[in-house]
């Protein structure tokens, strides 16, 4: 089957932005799609496929010695590094090979010989480079030097960093207000320099701090600090062990953790019951073969993952879960041990009105709702009545939607139903995604930061901290477009890539007067840029960190509330990068002239960042001494231990309503995904082995009753186009019609290709959230491929 068509994306005659016709779509991978196919999966995730995968990477790499070296380093706790892509756990006994193939993709990422200098940015100007693909941005290596663009030749040239850092002073002082600068921070950056950063923007006078997390889990955090007091998951790799069940929501985790496959395996083979709930049944749902089992691997013996797949519409995770609380309670009138009273009437409030709520809810419309029969609802109520200790896990599928913060919430209603709280083997436990994110927030990346946090910085650090709330991504990008944030400075990520309305963004970025980006690789936000733009390079996480002090580690705080060291293993690439905390001190020591923050002595040594922070932040004691233990030491969760900050003092029953998810005839509702061959933005290849597609991202994946009515078969080309609640629409054009197992009036395309889709204005009431996943469209046969490009409006 051969592709003759680009799939690329331009806003409707209603909301029309320049654009050059033309140019590739965005996120394309690194060859054409002449040559395409999908094939069912129906191997085991992980095993074979990943080995093989990973011996392709190291060979392309070419890095037979350092590769090898990098992947027994990695995550390992004796002087190894932390893996620089996904945020689960390490494993609690010092496993040697605590490693998967998406991480070992990122390192080797990190170790290729190219590299984008001084002689590549003569050779291009940024109007050429703003028409390659971003897997040929990236895929031109890392950054070397810091670099400043000349709009003269429209070339990005070198500059030294003490200028570079001037050209940041000069403009920050030149604002007429600090809520004119925006500081961004994307899930690699440590905790020393998360804390570094937040305490630059506020010592400067802003809480702009916008952070990956209001893109991907602030619903979870705003939802679990209703609910129990604290923002964060209360499992630990200990209670995944001991579980007796564990739900599976909106997570394709043999792509987004592929480590978690190791925990989910151990489950099963103990007698566990496993439910996955999502849309399409991912690889993860089915079995697996733990690469470092090598017993395993010479049987090629697979485990089951898997007790029962359960797909409800996109959106429906809330009336499904409300349904299975409903069962939960009318079992209770038989069987009174099916909630757990004493715990309830210990620990919570608002039962009796949750109670109401869930007797209130008609199974029809339930069912209606959620896309899942009453039987099947009754099923997983069984499941979760019959264990003593329940885990349930979630990811994005359920925090992008408009009603993210009350499906967490229902997530914990059905926890506290059965005390499956503060107890051993048993609680929520949201799945992260980058390295960081998790202890980006709690080290100080917060746009609505406590009284108690901005009391304790005046106290320990000697500044005046704003108590005004700062600006989230999307507040963000709008108040660019309005001109009102005239300076950007990006920390890490791919800001003009992964945001929403990627054509609205990279308006809004264009608009300021100064971008600065900290990077370690050429991207989409350096060739979309402000008037004056600055490319920072920094150290991976693989380097060493050569300061005065000698070789400094950083710390990470994982998605269970880990925090432990890492510590580079490689010299860096060249001479002329600097670590991010040493790059922050630089551009504070330009912005604040009168600064008694004592930002170099931080630099020299981490372990005063350390000693500071432990008095800032509670939990983190003893820091300096308690993270150089073997795997860290875990930061205290009053809710795991029965004591719940909230103003009752309880955790607390919620009783959202149950929303109408049900799309109109015509309509249907696209789930933005990652595939498996990509890290967040960065595409590694067109393939997604999971899913058995083979050079192919510009797809939509659809129910093959809806394919019929609407007279498509299978790789026809279609449009697609988006419906914002103000009513303008945004269209991409020849994408591949693919027939796949997903509920009726549902669909699935890669991100970030069709962040296009989500209008800037189209974000969750309850968290700010984009609703990535919760896109309303209508796919129609293509009408021709105009091959336009919004961002390069």
């Amino acid at each position: 089957m051969s592709s003759d068509t680009n799939g690329n994306a331009q806003d409707s005659a209603d909301l029309i932005l320049g654009s050059v016709p033309g140019e590739p779509a965005l996120g394309r991978g690194p060859i054409s799609e002449d040559h395409f196919e999908r094939r069912d999966y129906h191997h085991p995730a992980a095993g074979w496929g990943a080995a093989r995968s990973v011996a392709e990477v190291i060979a392309k790499a070419g890095e037979p010695i350092e590769g090898p070296r990098a992947i027994r380093r990695m995550n390992h706790e004796n002087g190894g590094f932390d893996c620089p892509g996904c945020a689960w756990p390490d494993d609690t006994k010092g496993l040697h090979l605590d490693i998967c193939e998406n991480g070992i993709k990122h390192v080797m990422w990190e170790l290729t010989h190219k590299r984008t200098d001084r002689d590549f940015f003569a050779a291009h100007t940024v109007t050429k480079l703003a028409g390659w693909s971003d897997f040929a941005l990236e895929d031109q290596g890392r950054l070397t030097e810091p670099m400043r663009y000349d709009p003269a030749s429209d070339r990005y040239v070198p500059i030294s960093w003490e200028d570079a850092f001037t050209i940041v002073g000069v403009a920050l002082n030149r604002l007429e207000s600090p809520h004119q600068a925006s500081f961004y921070t994307s899930g690699r950056l440590s905790n020393e320099g998360s804390f570094l950063y937040s305490l630059w923007a506020r010592e400067y006078g802003t809480n702009n701090l916008p952070d990956c997390s209001n893109m991907c889990h602030e619903a979870s955090g705003r939802a679990l600090t209703a609910s129990i007091g604290t923002g964060k998951g209360t499992a630990d790799l200990k209670d995944w062990e001991e579980a007796d069940a564990i739900f599976v929501l909106g997570v394709n985790a043999a792509t987004n953790a592929p480590r978690m496959l190791t925990y989910l395996a151990k489950a099963h083979r103990r007698g566990a019951r496993i439910v996955h709930i999502n849309p399409l049944v991912e690889a993860a749902a089915t079995r697996t073969i733990v690469p470092h089992e090598f017993a395993a691997m010479a049987r090629f013996k697979s485990t089951e993952l898997s007790t029962l797949n359960v797909q409800p519409r996109i959106g429906g995770d809330l009336a499904l879960l409300r349904g299975v609380a409903k069962a939960v309670c009318e079992l209770a009138e038989t069987d009174p041990g099916a909630i757990a009273s004493e715990f309830v009437d210990r620990y919570t409030t608002g039962f009796e009105d949750y109670r109401d709520a869930c007797a209130a809810a008609s199974w029809a419309e339930l069912e209606r709702q959620s896309g899942v029969s009453q039987a099947t609802m009754r099923q997983i109520a069984d499941v979760y009545v019959q264990a003593k200790r329940t885990i349930i896990c979630w990811c994005l599928g359920i925090t992008q939607q408009e009603h993210g913060v009350d499906s967490v919430r229902e997530i914990v209603n059905l926890l506290l139903l059965r005390g499956n709280i503060a107890r051993e083997g048993c609680g929520p436990s949201p799945v992260r995604g980058h390295s960081n994110v998790q202890g980006n927030r709690t080290f100080g990346i917060d746009h609505r930061p406590s009284e108690a946090l901005l009391d304790r910085l005046a106290r320990v650090c000697g500044i005046d901290p704003p108590r005004q709330h700062g600006l989230d991504t999307v507040g963000t990008i709008e108040a660019m477009r309005r001109g009102e944030v005239k300076v950007f400075v990006g920390m890490g990520g791919n800001f003009a890539l992964c945001t929403p309305d990627t054509a609205t963004t990279s308006e809004a970025i264009r608009r300021c007067e100064l971008t600065v980006q900290i990077s370690t690789k050429l991207n989409r936000s350096h060739v979309v840029h402000g008037r004056q733009a600055l490319i920072l390079p920094c150290l991976a996480r693989s380097e060493k960190d050569h300061q005065r002090g000698g070789v400094q580690a950083v710390t990470v705080e994982d998605s269970m509330a880990m925090v432990h060291l890492s510590l580079g293993m490689k010299e860096p690439i060249s001479p002329d990068l600097r670590s991010e905390p040493a790059i922050i001190s630089g551009m504070a020591q330009a912005s604040l002239p009168g600064s008694r923050t004592p930002w170099q002595e931080y630099v020299d040594d981490y372990d005063r960042i350390r000693d500071t922070m432990a008095k800032v932040f509670d939990g983190i004691e003893d820091f300096n001494r308690r993270v150089r233990r073997p795997l860290g030491f875990r930061i205290r969760q009053p809710a795991r231990e029965g004591v719940f900050l909230t103003p009752s003092g309880r955790a607390e029953f919620a009783a959202g309503p149950v929303p109408d998810v049900v799309p109109a005839d015509g309509r249907l509702t696209l789930s933005t995904k990652r595939s498996h061959d990509q890290f967040n933005t960065t595409i590694y290849s067109n393939d997604d082995r999971y899913r058995g597609v083979k050079n192919l991202r510009t797809v939509v994946f659809m129910n093959r009753d809806d394919m019929r009515e609407r007279d498509l078969a299978e790789y026809d080309l279609v449009d697609i186009t988006s419906i914002a609640r103000d009513g303008t629409r945004r269209t991409v054009y020849g994408y591949r019609a693919v027939a796949y197992d997903i509920p009726a009036g549902c669909a699935a395309g890669y991100m970030p290709e069709l962040n296009v889709l989500c209008p800037i204005g189209d974000f969750s009431s309850q968290s700010d959230q984009p609703l990535m996943k919760h896109l309303l469209v209508e796919v129609v046969r293509g009408v021709g491929a105009p091959a336009v490009n919004p961002v390069e409006g």
